[in-house]
């Protein structure tokens, strides 16, 4: 029962993270270009990466890691959306940005997911 709710209070926080970070990037950009959905996708690419890297030196509890990884940044980050926002912008003829979306979001992503994981430990020694 203890791990369905930190998945639903994880969830919620994500979500609504998700809902903020996406909404102001892409209000600020004013772009037909999804800004906001990469911003979300590289930030939780980045963010998995590091707090990865810092739960791999800690003892923390699993249960934290389920309310970390599946609850929050699940919950946060917004595969589908890119997936659906890819299919229109292709639909649309917007070859361009859709090539441009597809390559940001996967090589920026797993990128990101690794300095993550770079920073992570460098940090992890620098406070040891």
């Amino acid at each position: 029962m203890l791990k369905i709710l930190l998945l639903l209070a994880g969830g919620a926080l994500g979500t609504l993270a998700r809902y903020a970070l996406s909404g102001f990037v892409q209000m600020r950009t004013g772009s037909l270009f999804p800004w906001g959905t990469l911003s979300v996708n590289l930030m939780g690419c980045f963010l998995v990466g590091l707090l990865w890297g810092f739960f791999e030196e800690s003892s923390w509890a699993p249960h934290w890691r389920t309310f970390v990884f599946i609850g929050i940044l699940g919950g946060f980050t917004t595969f589908s959306t890119y997936a659906l926002e890819s299919v229109n912008l292709l639909r649309d003829g917007e070859w361009r940005m859709a090539i441009l979306s597809m390559v940001l979001n996967n090589a920026g992503g797993i990128l990101l997911a690794y300095a993550g994981m770079v920073v992570a430990r460098y940090l992890v020694h620098v406070i040891r």
